[in-house]
């Protein structure tokens, strides 16, 4: 920290109680406390870690013995998938067969999970599919891969105690943070099961460890610069900063943390010009390069590389590549085809912008428009992507007369070359139909720019003209030369533009329904972008291209086109997460801890991610104190107050101000973000926030003299003791929502502070003693969505906390009076009791759960937004018509809420639908159907594996 020119040196600091401020001033100046006139900062002391006291190292030990049984108390509960551990543990699964898959986060904490998996046994046959499915049955490792998460989650109390202690904090202030750690209710949460932010909160300390010990090292001046101390913590700090972005790009506000501090160092040592020289400087810069950007950029590349080794074969996520990519995966390498294309090839057609899909018909009709056979866009390999590219007119016989038949162009004198601007017809040989377009809207994006695309005729027909389709090359995104000129396989980029109309083969992340599989649109723009109307060929076969021909295949990308390839999809999925979620949040209630995260419930207990208010109300409170502070300071600065003349208030302001400024950083970037947010985004921030917390109180209680605290030890520990007290009853009294231990409904509304903190207290029961005598109930994985004109599965009778003010209406359907078998979900009836009917009601509830009657709902309508969610019931009836409740142990808590995941693609072409059969129209939804769908329960993260769900349609 660079000094005042009038600053005043500061007393040494005794190691027990300080000598009074009045005979540190008075007593005379001693050659060792005289200013130095390098650039060393005052009231710096050595603080290595590996220099303190054993006493220190006790306390040390001892607290992370705490931690470790706080961490490790029942792991194995519960029993069954929670929330991410849907993803996270399913990418263990292919790893170890090693199957390709996308995610939108790096792979260093994936790879150590599926270490600790696969040294437990674990030999990737579970899927974990589903929140809520058993583990126990199919014998999974379980309890070894969430040890990993925990073991992080141990080691952050040391680290917390160490860089307090490094940062110049007492012994008892480091044990205040380390035990804020340990008894942080969300930072528990997350460090019990198969998730990747605990392992990014021990690499973000690490790092902070790491590069507060060097700044130590670097303020201490010349004397310290470039000794071993000096470099073991700068790199230290390069390889922390490595590991931190190889788990989250998160890691990258680290970088920028770590970054701007380093640039104050080097603005500092360069108005030293005294003692470094130009030479040193350089000495000083090349040593950051090489240590905080050569280091972490070595290590994140060195973990794709191993990303790469172990995911060789085709998986669901292979899609999302590029051709050239995917021909690197085992089975997906392609054979060497020929170069050229010419009238009577057969050919496969792929698209370039949309994943590479193929150019794809089935015999289906379109239920609508023309109803005609469909045209898609399909992501596999197969049959039906096969297309034979005919001339416009049929070629001529040596008596000059149309020679008839697909084969026509198979034996002519000369190659038919396909030159820039030639007209052809495209015929789909499985089907014998021909690629045609027309002033026809599409099924699903009905726009006026948009025409629909089918394939049309039969074997032997001619065609008409709107089968015609121009060739048109684009230069720039072609291989130069003879690609350029006429159509080669791979190296040319093409447009398809349709005659009689004018548009242009299109297709873009539109998905169709049901009725073509889900499969992608394509249609014919009028206007449409260009690289989502570019089109290659990537399969070729004639019978004159013999085996001589000259020949063509991918180019190999390379490690690195496969690494700098896979961070640009990974950049587009991260930022296409903008779907709203049922429990997101967005930052500014992240600070005062507004809401949380429900991530699993079953058999009546729950698990919901909710911070220690004491503890993160407390670190809110530190950063807003030094903003207030360092406001102050800057209004008293321009009227030439000389605070900064006084060592301590300069300590504070630059110590505090380095802890504030982290959690700034990994706090403000989030504004900027319009993807899917949740509250354990906001942990690294925390983080910095509890430091920042524990410094205050240090300096506030051990420093700063002339208040009666500093002077007093006993103070400081008393202090701390208290304020950890008071974080423990509160980590007791939300431990149950942590742990899914059994709670109580009373229990649970006592601490329910505020209504947004939206867990669901009707889930638990009344009492401990009902919970050991409950008998196990068919659970399920997941709240199934009915149509409102299926019959229920499920009995629901929990009001929907977190759902808005109110709820739209359902519409009803009383199903007739009929004897039939109990649904899946209840309990069978009592002897001699009959299921006489089952019905579906509505229910309008608020935010609290609270039933609405008629008048208020009337009274709400259109001043509150409505959400519908579907709640199905089975109502059971003796013979006189009486309803009997069925006992409270057949009714399923919820389970933790949607995110939207990304889902693999289909493998193969559907076979069970008759070919040309008609399709039928699928059935309008009912009002708020769409809203129940997206109410699935599924994990709750912003994690995404390949999907198209998620995809939206591409602006022109």
């Amino acid at each position: 920290m660079p000094r005042s020119s009038s600053a005043k040196p500061l007393a040494a600091r005794a190691s027990s109680t300080p000598p009074p401020i009045q005979s540190a001033v008075s007593k005379p100046k001693s050659k060792g406390a005289q200013r130095k006139d390098d650039y060393s900062s005052e009231g710096v002391e050595d603080n290595d870690v590996f220099l303190l006291p054993g006493s220190d190292y006790q306390v040390l030990l001892g607290l992370t013995m705490l931690g470790a049984l706080v961490r490790l108390f029942r792991i194995y509960q519960p029993t069954s998938v929670v929330f991410d551990e849907v993803h996270f543990g399913g990418f263990a699964s292919k790893y170890i067969k090693g199957k390709f898959f996308m995610d939108v986060h790096p792979p260093l904490a994936k790879l150590l999970i599926t270490l600790f998996g696969w040294l437990a046994g674990f030999n990737g046959d579970f899927d974990f599919k589903e929140i809520g499915k058993d583990y126990i049955e199919p014998g999974v490792p379980y309890v070894a891969m969430r040890l990993f998460p925990a073991i992080c989650g141990i080691l952050l109390v040391p680290t917390m105690f160490l860089t307090l202690k490094a940062a110049g904090c007492r012994t008892f202030t480091a044990a205040l943070g380390a035990g804020c750690i340990i008894f942080e209710n969300g930072l528990l949460t997350q460090a019990r099961l198969i998730l990747l932010d605990s392992p990014l909160m021990i690499t973000t300390a690490f790092t902070a460890l790491a590069f507060t010990s060097f700044s130590n090292q670097h303020e201490l001046g010349p004397s310290k610069a470039f000794d071993p101390s000096w470099w073991f913590w700068l790199v230290m700090t390069g390889l922390g900063l490595g590991m931190t972005v190889s788990i989250k790009w998160v890691g990258l506000f680290t970088i920028a943390w770590v970054g701007s501090l380093t640039l104050v160092q080097l603005w500092v040592l360069l108005g030293d010009y005294k003692h470094v020289t130009p030479r040193i400087f350089a000495k000083h810069f090349m040593a950051r390069v090489f240590c905080l950007i050569i280091i972490p950029l070595a290590f994140y590349m060195g973990m794709f590389a191993i990303h790469f080794l172990c995911l060789q074969n085709p998986g669901e996520g292979d899609g999302f590549m590029s051709s050239e990519f995917q021909s690197t995966l085992n089975s997906k390498g392609m054979q060497d085809v020929p170069a050229d294309v010419l009238m009577g090839s057969r050919v496969s057609i792929r698209h370039v912008n949309t994943q590479g899909g193929y150019l794809h018909s089935h015999p289906l009709m379109y239920p609508t428009g023309s109803k005609q056979q469909q045209i898609t866009l399909y992501p596999h390999k197969d049959e039906n992507n096969i297309w034979l590219l005919e001339n416009q007119t049929q070629p001529l016989d040596i008596h000059g007369e149309p020679i008839n038949g697909t084969n026509a162009w198979y034996n002519l004198p000369e190659l038919p070359y396909i030159q820039d601007g030639a007209i052809l017809r495209l015929y789909h040989q499985p089907t014998h139909r021909r690629l045609h377009s027309h002033d026809v809207r599409p099924p699903i994006t009905e726009a006026d720019w948009q025409n629909e695309v089918s394939a049309y005729g039969y074997e032997g027909f001619d065609g008409d003209a709107n089968d015609f389709f121009k060739v048109e090359i684009v230069k720039k995104k072609s291989k130069s030369g003879v690609a350029q000129q006429r159509l080669r396989t791979i190296d040319t980029k093409f447009r398809l533009v349709h005659i009689m109309t004018g548009c242009v083969l299109f297709s873009h992340k539109v998905k169709l329904p049901e009725w073509a599989s889900e499969q992608q649109e394509v249609t014919c723009a009028k206007g449409g972008t260009l690289p989502n109307s570019l089109w290659y060929i990537e399969s070729n076969e004639h019978p004159q291209l013999t085996d001589d021909a000259e020949k063509v295949n991918y180019a190999n990308p390379g490690f690195f086109g496969k690494f700098w390839e896979l961070q640009v999809v990974m950049w587009k999925t991260n930022a296409g997460l903008t779907d709203s979620h049922a429990w997101d949040s967005r930052p500014p209630s992240w600070p005062i801890l507004r809401r949380g995260i429900n991530f699993w419930g079953k058999e009546h207990r729950q698990i919901y991610l909710i911070g220690n208010p004491i503890i993160w109300w407390s670190a809110t409170a530190a950063v807003v104190i030094y903003v207030l502070f360092k406001g102050l300071a800057v209004l008293r600065w321009q009227r030439s107050c000389n605070d900064y003349s006084n060592v301590v208030f300069k300590r504070f302001d630059y110590e505090i101000g380095t802890s504030v400024l982290g959690w700034a950083l990994h706090y403000f970037p989030f504004y900027l973000m319009q993807r899917q947010l949740f509250l354990h985004h906001y942990f690294p921030a925390l983080y910095f926030g509890i430091m920042a917390f524990c410094q205050i109180y240090d300096f506030l209680t051990a420093r700063v003299p002339g208040i009666g605290l500093r002077e007093n030890p006993v103070i400081n520990k008393l202090g701390a003791v208290g304020f950890l007290a008071l974080s423990v009853v509160a980590f007791g009294l939300l431990s149950p929502l942590a742990y899914g231990n059994p709670w109580t409904k009373a229990e649970c509304n006592r601490v329910k502070l505020f209504s947004t903190w939206d867990w669901d207290c009707n889930n638990f029961l009344e009492s401990y003693d009902a919970y050991s005598s409950l008998t196990q109930a068919p659970s399920i994985s997941q709240t199934p969505v009915q149509s409102i004109k299926t019959q229920p599965v499920q009995q629901v009778n929990q009001p929907f906390d977190n759902a808005p003010p109110a709820q739209v209406p359902i519409v009803q359907e009383q199903q007739p009076p009929v004897e039939e078998q109990p649904a899946v979900s209840g309990a069978p009836p009592p002897v001699g009791q009959k299921i006489l009917s089952r019905e579906e009601r509505v229910e309008y509830r608020d935010q609290n759960g609270n039933l609405l009657n008629e008048e208020q709902v009337k009274a709400l309508e259109g001043k509150v937004e409505f959400k519908t969610r579907y709640e199905t019931r089975t109502r059971v009836v003796d013979a006189d018509g009486n309803e009997i409740v069925a006992p409270e142990s057949v009714v399923p808590p919820p389970v933790a809420p949607p995110h939207p995941d990304v889902e693999g693609v289909d493998r193969e072409t559907p076979k069970r639908l008759v070919p040309d059969e008609p399709v039928p129209v699928a059935e309008k939804s009912v009002e708020g159907e769409k809203e129940a769908e997206e109410k699935v329960a599924k994990p709750a993260s912003e994690n995404t594996e390949a999907t198209g769900k998620q995809e939206e349609a591409a602006a022109v």
